[in-house]
């Protein structure tokens, strides 16, 4: 391997002093180490729900005032419910505003010489923190609370915390300064925010960055409580609570899992303080598998980019041979390796072949070939593996996904596969001991699926048994929930779309009601061999805030889901909700500001703090002291070149680039009103961050918003050939039995619903209104013949030559 490197300039050299056993790349000095101290997390388990408190103490042992900035993670389903920080003794309680008017406030308390912090959602499991003003020698603590649920399947709950954010790979053309953020890699127009989410990386050798503490109370809350297990930490109890090990690196998950014996099935509402509504929860337990599932069409996805290096290449290659071998005869497959290119095993054919012995073997003979290696294209292989699946007809279509999620384009990717996944259910295996499960979650989510997350080879064999009995079909589907007595709120229900029960997993629904909190809940479908499916659960009352909490993260990621898959109008519902909630969101920020000037002036050294590299990462080639990687090369083998900043960036007023304003003052902000503000003539602040209301696309998406919005967005001849697909398809099921048929009209629904999303024009009406007749109360033959003959009247159509698709323009 090559590695090209410029010498450091003497202003550089100037700042690195030499420290006897310190790696290339540690951010220590002579005076300690910059600038996070103390790192602790305290979480209390009550039955299935964990609160949490997360503290960062930042230090500084310098001569000059800093701002400190801190890349953490945090897990994906947890809602951030408040906000602290203290310092010299006086605690300011943070405020949750909308993310431009939270960052101008910080923006201008730093300004002025006031202590101020704020915490912004990056990514659904990845959070940026911010302190300014911190003088030398004083300590600024930032505490964040947390609540959320405890995943719970067959027989065992799980608290999974993650503690690093892990190097991703970024795709896409650099964009010009000044960048969003003051991390390692630039911008580029598909992850515009870059910056944002590519902290600095200790290199090996350096020594524990941080004090890490962890500790977890456990209240069984009238649960039977087996045994306790963690599975990459030493924990040992005191005074009844688990505590890791001293000296423990913040270089991997803390994962616990907890055995509790099944309960029954429960609904309780949680009034409001004030008024005459609330939040219900129900869980419901599937029934027992009896029905034999139907054959299937299986494409599985196998990640092997250079960040699947080491164990994890072998669990991900064990955990791909093991899916192929499940398949029956009756079953058909294709098997795909990617990095930066896609590979297929050698003697099987482009498409889906037969799971037969010899096939079979074919596939797990190149699984075992497989190494690390290249960078994590994930949108090439899941277009490719879904396009396998769009013509399974008759069987059940199933794709599976074994990768460590480790890319920075996830909106990108959201955004093209939604409209592609249709009945296909999407399941994704997640293996690394800092995996991205935020972005992975959702995948599973938008096709109905499964995620399991894989921390060490000991863990695989039990992830992996939950996988195979999930890759069939559901054993109840087309889900209906009703109320006696009691009335949930329409549109306010999550997961909007009932996924079906699964073997082992009860099925959570969270949403709204109106009215008394009493009366009953009745979940009623179809099992596999189309009986009818019925239980009724009583409604009791509670007073467990963290339901409510825990509901609207759910549906403020149901909100952003939607909004990555184009539904740009929704910037505002996700922030007033998140706002009416006190929940944070991507939209959101928590600033608290001390009102006392404290630095005269306002001039700050801006530090990035640097994380870990994630354990059982393989290292990068090790660099001569003296010398910084170029833009040219990477340090990790999967992850698009940064240049490591110095300790310190140049002070204001220093030389221009990524050390610049990352947003206006309020003399210079854009005249565009908007959720966010940013510097002149800068690029957005990131695909997660809105703008101006309806424009608060991703960067690298706003060519594409424009090809579907101008020049008649999706070519009509293309819409015309996919509508014929569509209608063929329906004539391949006419025979069909009926809860199948429902479950396709169903699938065509949402995909139809996606596809006109973004196009105008009398010219698709006729799918809009077969849209609005396929969501209505007509019976199932009139929906089934009233869609063969809409869209093959649609298909039918004048032609017209097709142009060149929008990411090609």
């Amino acid at each position: 391997m090559i590695i090209y490197v410029n010498p450091m300039g003497p202003g550089e050299l100037e700042r690195v002093r030499h420290v006897p056993e310190s790696g290339f790349g540690a951010m220590r000095t002579d005076r300690g180490n910059l600038p996070l101290d103390r790192l602790d997390v305290r979480a209390a388990i009550s039955g299935l729900v964990v609160r949490t408190e997360v503290t960062a103490e930042f230090v500084n042992t310098h001569d000059t005032a800093l701002e400190a900035t801190y890349v953490f993670p945090l897990p994906d389903r947890a809602a951030v419910i408040g906000m602290t920080m203290t310092a010299d003794d006086r605690t300011v309680t943070a405020e949750l505003r909308e993310r431009g008017a939270a960052r101008q406030q910080y923006d201008e308390a730093v300004a002025a010489g006031r202590r101020a912090s704020i915490a912004e959602e990056e990514r659904p499991d990845v959070f940026t923190m911010r302190a300014g003003n911190i003088l030398s020698g004083e300590r600024v603590v930032v505490r964040l609370r947390l609540v959320g649920p405890l995943p719970y399947e067959d027989g065992a709950a799980t608290l999974r915390f993650p503690l690093v954010v892990a190097p991703r790979y970024i795709p896409g053309d650099a964009l010009p300064a000044p960048y969003a953020g003051d991390g390692q890699t630039a911008d580029t127009d598909a992850v515009p925010d870059a910056s944002r989410i590519t902290p600095p990386v200790l290199l090996p050798g350096f020594p524990h960055p941080l004090r890490l503490s962890i500790g977890v109370t456990v209240d069984p809350a009238g649960l039977e409580l087996g045994e306790v297990r963690s599975s990459l930490h030493a924990v040992s109890e005191q005074d009844g609570t688990l505590r890791i090990s001293p000296g423990e690196r913040a270089d991997r998950d803390f994962v616990l899992r907890l055995a509790y014996s099944p309960g029954g099935q429960t609904a309780v509402a949680v009034p409001d303080g004030d008024g005459d509504a609330g939040t219900y929860q129900l869980v419901v337990l599937p029934p027992a598998e009896e029905a034999p599932p139907r054959p299937k069409d299986v494409v599985l996805l196998l990640d092997r980019s250079g960040s699947m290096g080491g164990w994890k290449m072998v669990a991900a290659r064990r955990a791909a041979a093991r899916v192929v071998d499940t398949l029956t005869a009756a079953d058909r497959f294709a098997v795909l390796t990617f990095d930066h290119q896609v590979e297929r095993p050698d003697g099987l054919e482009a498409g889906l072949s037969e799971a037969t012995d010899r096939n079979r073997y074919r596939a797990v003979e190149h699984l075992a070939r497989a190494d690390a290696r290249g960078g994590t294209e994930l949108l090439t292989p899941l277009t490719t593996g879904l396009g396998l699946l769009a013509d399974s007809t008759g069987r059940d279509r199933v794709l599976v996904l074994v990768t460590d999620g480790q890319v920075g384009n996830e909106e990108q990717i959201v955004h093209e596969v939604t409209p592609l996944i249709g009945g296909t259910r999407l399941h994704t295996i997640g293996i690394d001991r800092a995996v991205n499960a935020g972005f992975l979650g959702r995948l599973a989510t938008l096709g109905a699926g499964r995620a399991e997350l894989v921390e060490s080879e000991d863990r695989l064999d039990e992830a992996m048994e939950h996988i195979h009995r999930r890759i069939g079909a559901p054993l109840v589907t087309d889900l209906t929930i009703g109320g006696d007595g009691f009335t949930p709120t329409d549109g306010t229900r999550t997961p909007g779309r009932l996924p079906g029960l699964y073997p082992g997993v009860p099925l959570v629904v969270t949403g709204r009601y109106a009215g008394a909190a009493a009366g009953s809940l009745t979940v009623t479908g179809r099992t596999r061999d189309d009986r009818e499916f019925r239980t009724t659960v009583a409604v009791r009352r509670s007073t467990e805030a963290a339901i409510t909490k825990q509901w609207a993260r759910a549906r403020l990621r149901d909100l952003e889901d939607a909004y990555s898959a184009g539904d740009y109008g929704l910037e505002q519902q996700i922030v007033d909700l998140s706002l009416r909630f006190g929940v944070l969101c991507r939209f959101t920020a928590y600033v608290a500001v001390d009102e006392r000037v404290v630095n005269e002036g306002g001039q700050v050294r801006r530090v990035t703090q640097p994380v870990e590299m994630p354990s059982g990462w393989e290292p990068p080639a090790p660099v001569p002291v003296g010398m910084v990687l170029s833009a040219a090369a990477s340090p990790f083998p999967d992850a698009a070149a940064p240049t490591p900043p110095a300790i310190f960036p140049p002070a204001p007023g220093g030389p221009a680039g990524p050390t610049g304003p990352r947003f206006a003052p309020a003399s210079a902000k854009t005249s565009a009103p908007g959720v966010l503000g940013r510097a002149a003539g800068g690029p957005p602040p990131g695909a997660m961050l809105g703008s101006a209301p309806g424009a608060g696309a991703p960067r690298g998406f706003t060519r594409a918003r424009r090809a579907f919005q101008h020049d008649t967005g999706i070519p009509i001849a293309d819409v015309r050939r996919l509508a014929t697909v569509e209608a063929e398809r329906l004539r391949d099921a006419t025979d069909r039995p009926h809860h199948e048929r429902r479950d396709l009209l169903d699938d065509l629904t949402s995909r139809l619903t996606v596809l006109l999303s973004p196009l105008d024009g009398d010219d698709f009406a006729p799918l809009r209104d077969l849209v609005a007749l396929l969501g209505g109360d007509a019976s199932l033959d009139d929906k089934w013949s009233t869609a063969v003959r809409v869209l093959t009247d649609f298909g039918a159509g004048p032609s017209e030559p097709a142009s060149k698709p929008f990411w090609k323009r």
